[in-house]
């Protein structure tokens, strides 16, 4: 309803992973260089963790448009699967033949692959989001995915990317073989207080605002308390402050427009 209102072209607060929406605060510019480094030195294991709604998906999406036609990608967002099913996954994503149920004739299909992406000069690389959902089992799985190598290079690099509790669980003992693999890490953060406004006025531009709608200095701050800086919650409380400003007619909105977006999403109709 608002975006009528406010002239935009598409709703500037989803909260879908579109990389069209990433704004490189320090720690997501800190965060893709991470990844993108890891990958493309070939370093083999890659983690990235962070809060639910801290970006991590749509950092994910944004570094499997920037690697290009030199690299053949596989995407897991679902990773609740059994060792046979995420091969077959994977073997999908990269376009093979994943029918059977023979793990040997599945992974001999995905090192062929993997071999022949060598000859060609081109890296594979699999992302796993939503990593911390995996069980010990599957991360074991995983680890021997790495073990698909030539003398001198691995031929497939794996990027983990979940919650805290991905971190906390690969420090435990059982896991410490994939956890000496994994030799770049980062923890992506909040977004810091002055780049709160820097943030909203970013996803109103992609979304095609010509100066309308702004928010006040207050405002602001009281999205980034309100927030602490998860740009999940900043996405759900700017979203219902632009319905607020709408059902007022108002192209200024404040820390009252903000206050009353926390209350609906708190669910207080007082």
């Amino acid at each position: 309803m608002y975006e009528q209102f406010y002239g935009l072209a598409a709703p500037p607060f989803s909260i879908t992973p579109d990389p069209r929406y990433l704004f490189f605060s320090r720690r997501h510019r800190e965060a893709f260089e991470h990844m993108l480094y890891g990958i493309t030195q070939r370093k083999g294991f890659i983690q990235i963790t962070g809060e639910v709604g801290a970006g991590k998906s749509t950092l994910c999406r944004a570094i499997l448009e920037e690697l290009g036609p030199g690299y053949a990608t596989a995407l897991i967002f679902n990773p609740v699967l059994s060792g046979i099913q995420l091969l077959r996954a994977i073997l999908h994503e990269l376009g093979l033949d994943d029918s059977g149920n023979d793990r040997l004739r599945l992974t001999r299909r995905l090192n062929e692959f993997l071999l022949a992406r060598l000859q060609a000069g081109q890296d594979v690389v699999l992302f796993v989001d939503e990593a911390q959902d995996l069980s010990d089992a599957m991360l074991e799985e995983v680890r021997l995915l790495s073990n698909l190598e030539t003398d001198d290079r691995k031929l497939l690099q794996i990027v983990l990317l979940g919650q805290p509790e991905l971190r906390e669980r690969l420090e435990r003992p059982e896991l410490r073989q994939l956890r000496q693999r994994i030799t770049v890490r980062y923890h992506l953060g909040p977004i810091d207080p002055e780049e709160t406004e820097a943030y909203i006025l970013h996803r109103l531009a992609v979304a095609g605002a010509n100066g309308r709608p702004t928010f006040t200095p207050a405002a602001v701050r009281a999205v980034h308390r309100r927030s602490r800086g998860v740009p999940r919650l900043i996405n759900a409380i700017c979203d219902k402050t632009l319905l607020a400003g709408y059902v007022e007619g108002r192209d200024r909105l404040g820390w009252w427009q903000v206050r009353r977006a926390v209350r609906d999403l708190d669910g207080d109709e007082r």
